[in-house]
């Protein structure tokens, strides 16, 4: 048996509008990055939306957030994260008025939850940029997104001010390194795209973090603002000191993130990386005080990986679906889509962050994506019997229960797609995440009906008892 959790840990899940709501042309919304990627990510980017991009209806969660939220509120949770389409509060991005059918939209959404005593947790910005923004300006590598960016928090945080306490400023905000487009709707292809250029958006992106976290702190000071960054801990292949450089050096690329938003300024290492790579960030005036004056209340981030860096990369084949790169690990097993399941990683990154900041720290997404199959269950309802997914979050839970013990502070848990949804990177149904299974496949076709899987009331439990029922090995 594990040791309870603390008594105020919020359980709950985590979902992003743009692979769940649908209504993607909806009372008035606009068109965002996510309306032209069909294939993920990483795929290729259409000129206008097309049929087979299942993110256009998603799950339909627009027309049936209240039957979902029910579900949420069975299972107990405490939290529910999601996000804030920004093209259906501005459909363009740069327009001064707001959207009122958009703004509705959400608190209607926001009473739901609390009318179960669920919290919303939400993402002001989750690869969901508008693509007006993406086409005409290049996304974040333009620095009038500061202004516009601007403009839709002081909406957000002034309607939803008595609603809302826990807020993200961008999702995965590191990710723009490996995926620009998606991440920071800069439309100039990657391969174009210089590191100057890549740099100075994560610099806008930062400053418009630290921005909205000042607002925020104005409009409500109860609000708690925490950054949101890919987790991903890297070990060294080998005990070789110049693979040890190359996990350093990895580790750094994604602590530059954190570091900022945590300690309100760029670390040193960051200045030669820069130099050796001429790169020369433009500061505008005032940036190094906000950056410096309005670092975030708690750390927030995804955990699905770990991975490994080496001096030698010609030795090794990279990793099948690693969205930070990186080498598999031969000492861990991987999931169907090549991510590796390594649940004491959660553990080395809760303690890693804490140990380096010693702020709160909030996981908000993790999760396995796998291939589920419905079945008829004992009592004759249709299910899915996801031994596999309650084996890997029991896993990660009892890890996060240990760096508990250790003294890390652990704000909460939020699975990712505690409902199934269209997953970002590969834009399919067939990897799902979820507690509850939605009736929709790869090519578009299903009823969108829910069903409980097995995993549901495991998860249940575990709120129930408060960790407890969790089982070590």
């Amino acid at each position: 048996m594990v040791k309870k959790f603390p008594e105020n840990f919020l359980w709950g899940g985590a979902t992003a509008a743009n692979q769940y709501e649908g209504a993607y042309d909806a009372d008035g919304k606009g068109w965002s990055v996510q309306d032209v990627t069909p294939k993920g990510g990483f795929g290729v980017v259409t000129e206008e939306p097309t049929e087979d991009n299942l993110k256009l209806v998603g799950i339909d969660f627009y027309n049936r957030y209240k039957e979902d939220i029910k579900l949420f509120a069975e299972m107990g949770f405490k939290v529910y994260r999601t996000s804030i389409a920004w093209s259906r509060i501005f459909p363009k991005g740069d327009e001064s008025e707001p959207n009122e059918a958009g703004l509705a939209f959400y608190d209607t959404v926001f009473d739901e939850c609390l009318k179960y005593g669920i919290e919303p947790l939400i993402t002001i910005s989750h690869y969901e940029t508008p693509l007006h923004l993406a086409r005409e300006y290049d996304g974040w590598t333009n620095r009038q997104l500061i202004d516009f960016y601007e403009n839709y928090v002081r909406t957000l945080f002034t309607r939803y001010k008595d609603k809302v306490k826990y807020w993200l400023t961008f999702n995965e905000i590191n990710s723009v390194l490996h995926a620009p487009f998606m991440s920071g709707g800069i439309a100039t292809p990657p391969e174009k795209l210089s590191k100057q250029d890549l740099y100075q958006a994560i610099h806008h992106e930062l400053v418009a973090s630290a921005l909205a976290t000042k607002i925020g702190h104005e409009i409500n000071p109860d609000f708690q603002i925490g950054c949101m960054v890919l987790a991903m801990p890297t070990y060294p292949m080998t005990p070789n000191p110049d693979d040890v450089v190359a996990k350093l050096e990895a580790d750094r690329q994604n602590y530059l993130f954190s570091d900022i938003h945590v300690r309100g300024k760029y670390p040193s290492y960051i200045k030669k990386y820069f130099a050796d790579n001429n790169i020369e960030i433009q500061f505008a005036e005032g940036d190094a005080e906000l950056l410096a004056e309005h670092t975030v209340d708690f750390i927030s981030f995804s955990y699905y990986m770990s991975t490994t860096e080496t001096a030698t990369p010609e030795k090794y084949e990279r990793g099948r679906g690693n969205i930070l790169g990186g080498f598999p690990n031969p000492y861990l097993e991987a999931s169907e889509w090549g991510w590796q399941i390594d649940p004491k990683g959660l553990y080395i990154v809760l303690n890693e962050f804490y140990d380096r900041y010693q702020v709160p720290l909030f996981i908000v997404e993790n999760g396995l994506g796998a291939v589920d199959k419905l079945v008829e269950g004992e009592d004759g309802e249709l299910t899915v019997i996801d031994d596999y997914r309650i084996d890997y979050m029991n896993d990660h839970l009892v890890q996060v229960g240990k760096a508990i013990e250790d003294g890390v502070e652990v704000m909460g848990y939020t699975s990712w797609g505690c409902i199934d949804l269209v997953s970002a990177s590969t834009a399919q149904m067939s990897k799902r995440y979820g507690f509850i299974y939605v009736d929709r496949n790869d090519d578009g076709s299903g009823s969108l009906d829910r069903y409980k899987k097995k995993s549901f009331n495991w998860y249940k439990e575990v709120i129930e008892t408060n960790g407890t029922s969790l089982k070590e090995k």
